[in-house]
């Protein structure tokens, strides 16, 4: 359960709908975002409207749907940017997955700080733990927030499915690894945020899930 002064919202941003999510600590006015891919417009307005100021912006892995607006919202805010490094070969593809989509090429930058496994990442009230789980890409990481049972799950895992692995970097055999090992050893009860679509919970998955079973 949500502590009273933590506001946490996610909505579809971009061609593909990525789930952007934002994390508010409302009485220290500070925030994060998680996977600003696209409409940065809209995250700063909404930023502004919650009256905080952005501290990280957290990239779960990069393609180009989760992190196509990091630059962007990084210039506007003076927010760093934190990723994980073995994912920097798919900011050098960004010109190649832009084609992909037929989209525009967004500008991309190394992030700031490197997300690695097991290293606290977020606000001083609404800490997450870093867990590297490689498959969807190389540097995939999902964001525990075990004091609020919430997991960021990126592309990794999502309701009734994973994250595909056919695209570059993409593994099968890591990413079920990664889950296994590291989210469905988490309580049943935390809330999944995904990176596409609606939430659910690891206790769903783990049971119902037909590719983790």
């Amino acid at each position: 359960m949500l502590s009273e002064r933590v506001h946490v919202e996610t909505f579809p941003v971009g061609v593909l709908r990525c789930n952007c999510t934002i994390a508010a600590d409302t009485a220290s006015g500070e925030a994060i975002v998680i996977d600003p891919g696209d409409e940065i417009e809209r995250i700063e307005r909404r930023l502004t409207e919650l009256r905080v100021k952005l501290r990280q912006i957290i990239v779960t892995h990069a393609h180009i749907d989760h992190v196509g607006g990091a630059l962007k919202l990084k210039r506007r805010t003076g927010a760093p940017i934190l990723m994980h490094e073995d994912d920097l070969m798919l900011l050098r593809m960004m010109e190649a997955q832009a084609n992909w989509l037929g989209v525009e090429t967004p500008e991309t930058a190394p992030p700031d700080e490197a997300l690695r496994d097991g290293m606290i990442v977020g606000l001083t009230q609404f800490p997450a733990t870093v867990l590297h789980t490689p498959g969807h890409t190389p540097g995939s990481v999902c964001l525990h927030f075990a004091g609020e049972k919430i997991l960021a799950a990126g592309d990794t895992l999502f309701a009734g499915t994973i994250g595909r692995t056919d695209l570059p970097g993409g593994d099968g055999v890591r990413i079920l690894r990664s889950i296994h090992d590291k989210l469905l050893v988490l309580p049943e009860e935390t809330r999944v945020i995904a990176g596409h679509g609606t939430g659910t919970t690891l206790g769903e998955e783990k049971f119902s899930n037909p590719f983790l079973q």
